[in-house]
C-alpha cells in the first residue's frame, strides 16, 4: 500500500472508497447517493475520476438510446392521417378535400392526405371540378385497429423505450415527423474498487474534516491550531492549466509595430481594394507587365472601375509611361490606356500605401510603416498564401542613400533576433537600385521581400526633390523563422491546443 497515496486522499474521495468497500466493492453513483451520504452525482463522479487517477477505482459507462414523446402535439391529438380516416369514415366513406381542410386547419390536411396516400389508406378520385379522397379496404380495415406508429406512441407515453424494444420502422417514420419523438441516451456508470482501492480502505483509513485553504479568518480565529490539514499528492494528476495567450500573428504585428515607433516611424494604410492606377501604374510598373495578369492578380466585377479625378496626375503618369515625362527617362513607350489603369483589384503589394501617404506627405524628412494584407493568385503550399501580410516601409531624406537602406534592413532583422542575412541585386520596375533580402532558415535560404529607391518616375508626379527608400519584407515567412514553424498555413489554423501548449506564442 502506497501511504502517500493514502494520506493525500481528499474527504471525498475517503468517504467513496469506505462506501464501495461497504458495498461489496462495486455501486452505481444512484446507489451510492441513496445509500451513503452523498448529495448530488457530481460529487460521486468528481471524488470518483481522482481515485481512477491514483489507480484505486475503476469507472465503467455504458451508454443506451432510449426514445420518449418529443415537443410536438400530434401525439397528444394523434396522427393526422388517423384523423383524417375517422373523419372520412363518418363522412360515409368518401370526402371532398376542401371538406378535409376545413375539418382540419392549419395545414394538417396537406399533411394527412400525403400519409394517407403513403399508407394506401385512402385513394384521391377526380369528380368534375373536385377531387374526393376515398378509403380503400386498408383504410377501412384500420378504424378498428392501432397503425404501428400509434402503438408505438402510447408505449412512449406511458415512458421512454429504449431502442432494442423499439419498433424499428415505426422509429423511422415519427423520426420525419419533427418532433413528435426525441432521442434520449441514457449512460449507466458503475464504480468499481481496485486491489490497492481495497488494500487502502482496509487500512484503517478515518473520515474526517481537513483544512484545504489557509484563510485569514482560519488564522485569525485561532482554529489553525490542532486542525487537520490535507496533504497533497504532487506527482497525481492534475487538469493543466494555460495563462491567456495572443495568436502568434497578432504578437508578432505589436512586436514590429513597437519597433518602427520607437525608431520614430509613423503609420500608414490603404484600402484593400485599389485601382491599377495607384496600384501599378503610379509606381511605373508597365501595363504588359506579368504582374497585371490573371493569373498573379485577383480582379474585381463589382465596381467594374475606379476613377482616378485628378486630371493633373494622370496626365503626368501617362506621359511618365509614354516617354519619361521629363525626367530623362525614356518610358515605356507604346500608347498608355486610362480605362485598363482604372481597373479594380486587391492589392498586390503595401507600396501602394507608401505612394499614397507619399502623395499626401511629399515633405521631407518623414518615416512611415505599414502592416498590411496584400492578395495574390499564388498556389497554397508550406510557404505561398494566396492572401497574406506585408511589412511595408519608407524613408524619406535629402542624406538618405543605399548604404542607409541596407543598414535600416540589418538593424530591423538585428532587432529581430536575426544575423544571418544576405542581400542579392533584384529588379522591381519602381526602383533603381534594387535588392532582395534573403534569410537562411532550415538548412536553405528564404526570400523575406524587396527593397531599393523609388525611380525618379514614381516621385516625379508629386514633386519629392530626396531620395526614397522603400521595402516590403514577409511577414508570415519572419513569423516562421522567429518561432521554427515549417508550414505557413499553421498561422492561421484555430487549434487552441497548438496555441495552449506552445512556450513560444
Amino acid at each position: 500500500m502506497d501511504h502517500d497515496v493514502a494520506g493525500g486522499l481528499s474527504y471525498n474521495e475517503t468517504k467513496l472508497l469506505l462506501a464501495l468497500q461497504a458495498a461489496g466493492g462495486k455501486a452505481s453513483p444512484g446507489d451510492l447517493i441513496s445509500r451513503y451520504d452523498f448529495s448530488i452525482e457530481v460529487e460521486v463522479m468528481g471524488a470518483a475520476s481522482w481515485l481512477e487517477t491514483k489507480g484505486l477505482a475503476n469507472i465503467t459507462e455504458e451508454s443506451t438510446m432510449f426514445y420518449a414523446i418529443g415537443d410536438g402535439s400530434e401525439a397528444v391529438k394523434g396522427l393526422p392521417e388517423r384523423r383524417a380516416v375517422e373523419a372520412i369514415a363518418a363522412a360515409g366513406g368518401k370526402m371532398e378535400m376542401s371538406k378535409l381542410a376545413e375539418a382540419m386547419p392549419g395545414g394538417e390536411d396537406k399533411i394527412a392526405v400525403g400519409w394517407l396516400k403513403r399508407k394506401g389508406l385512402a385513394d384521391i378520385v377526380k369528380e368534375g371540378d373536385s377531387k374526393t379522397l376515398v378509403l380503400t379496404d386498408i383504410g377501412r380495415d384500420s378504424l378498428g385497429k392501432k397503425l404501428p406508429a400509434e402503438e408505438f406512441m402510447e408505449l412512449l407515453i406511458k415512458g421512454p423505450v429504449a431502442e432494442k424494444d423499439s419498433d424499428k420502422d415505426a422509429v423511422n417514420e415519427l423520426k420525419g415527423r419533427g418532433g413528435i419523438i426525441r432521442e434520449a441516451p441514457a449512460v449507466a456508470r458503475e464504480i468499481t474498487i481496485t486491489e490497492e482501492g481495497r488494500k487502502i480502505a482496509e487500512s484503517g483509513i478515518v473520515l474526517k474534516k481537513e483544512v484545504t485553504d489557509i484563510t485569514d479568518r482560519l488564522i485569525q480565529s485561532g482554529d489553525w491550531q490542532g486542525a487537520e490539514y490535507r496533504k497533497y499528492d504532487v506527482r497525481t494528476f492534475a487538469p493543466a492549466v494555460y495563462p491567456a495567450k495572443r495568436s502568434p500573428i497578432t504578437r508578432l504585428s505589436d512586436q514590429v509595430r513597437q519597433m518602427f515607433l520607437d525608431m520614430g516611424f509613423v503609420e500608414m494604410s490603404s484600402d484593400y481594394v485599389q485601382p491599377s492606377f495607384w496600384n501599378m501604374d503610379v509606381l511605373f510598373t508597365p501595363q504588359d507587365h506579368p504582374a497585371r495578369d490573371l493569373q498573379d492578380t485577383f480582379y474585381l466585377d463589382n465596381p467594374s472601375s475606379i476613377r482616378e479625378e485628378d486630371q493633373e496626375l494622370v496626365g503626368l503618369v501617362k506621359g511618365l509611361h509614354e516617354n519619361g515625362g521629363g525626367t530623362g527617362s525614356t518610358g515605356w513607350g507604346g500608347s498608355w490606356s486610362r480605362e485598363f489603369s482604372e481597373s479594380p483589384i486587391l492589392r498586390t503589394h503595401s507600396t501602394v500605401s507608401s505612394i499614397r501617404y507619399l502623395a499626401a506627405h511629399p515633405e521631407a524628412p518623414c518615416k512611415a510603416f505599414s502592416i498590411s494584407r496584400i492578395f495574390r493568385k499564388e498556389s497554397i503550399d508550406s510557404t505561398h498564401l494566396p492572401e497574406f501580410t506585408q511589412i511595408e516601409g519608407i524613408v524619406v531624406d535629402e542624406n538618405a542613400n543605399f548604404d542607409t537602406l541596407i543598414s535600416i534592413i540589418r538593424e530591423f532583422y538585428a532587432r529581430m533576433g536575426f544575423d544571418k542575412i544576405r542581400i542579392r541585386p533584384a529588379y522591381f520596375p519602381y526602383t533603381e537600385p534594387s535588392l532582395e533580402l534573403e534569410v537562411f532558415f532550415n538548412g536553405k535560404w528564404m526570400e523575406l521581400g524587396g527593397a531599393g529607391i523609388f525611380r525618379p518616375e514614381v516621385v516625379a508626379p508629386f514633386g519629392l526633390k530626396h531620395p526614397v527608400l522603400a521595402w516590403g519584407f514577409g511577414f508570415e515567412r519572419l513569423a516562421m523563422l522567429k518561432w521554427n514553424i515549417r508550414d505557413i498555413r499553421e498561422l492561421y489554423i484555430s487549434d487552441l491546443d497548438t496555441l495552449r501548449s506552445s512556450r513560444t506564442f
